[in-house]
């Protein structure tokens, strides 16, 4: 799954991957699509998502999950076509969790993953008075989480 993800966002621009300092197969990877790659500072996802954005060289930005096997690069310029000038796109799993976001700037990034966070990425776009975009898009949507899930992507 990480590969097809790194191939469909090598595919729209500069790519920056976020893992473990000792995931040598994760960096073989990042090398083999020349990805960028920063080390996870352990503290869950989003503060591997605001390593990543630390580093991101031009903007805006996509944050993309790793786990979301049908993931094209048209679903991800999809995602930035729905991007407000100044604000934030959210791309919600159907159990309301995030596995995709666009920012336009630095700055509209906080840390709100987990259940609920696709909401919590509203309220948080609402706050900060920046326009929130939604899109519903299958490869977007569909996200291995579980062993059941990943038997049934691979049956």
């Amino acid at each position: 799954m990480l590969a097809n993800v790194l191939t469909a966002a090598t595919a729209v621009g500069p790519t920056v991957l976020v893992t473990e300092p000792d995931a040598a197969h994760a960096r073989e990877l990042a090398a083999e699509h020349g990805v960028a790659v920063v080390d996870d500072p352990g503290e869950g996802q989003g503060a591997a998502v605001a390593a990543a954005l630390a580093a991101v060289p031009e903007w805006p930005a996509l944050v993309v999950n790793a786990d979301l096997p049908n993931v094209q690069p048209r679903d991800l310029l999809a995602l930035l076509g729905v991007l407000p000038e100044d604000g934030i796109a959210i791309a919600p799993a159907p159990d309301g969790t995030t596995n995709a976001l666009a920012l336009a700037r630095p700055g509209l990034f906080e840390p709100l993953y987990g259940r609920g966070s696709a909401e919590r990425f509203r309220a948080h776009g609402d706050e900060l008075g920046v326009e929130v975009a939604e899109l519903q898009a299958p490869a977007l949507e569909r996200d291995v989480d579980t062993v059941a899930e990943l038997i049934q992507l691979v049956r």
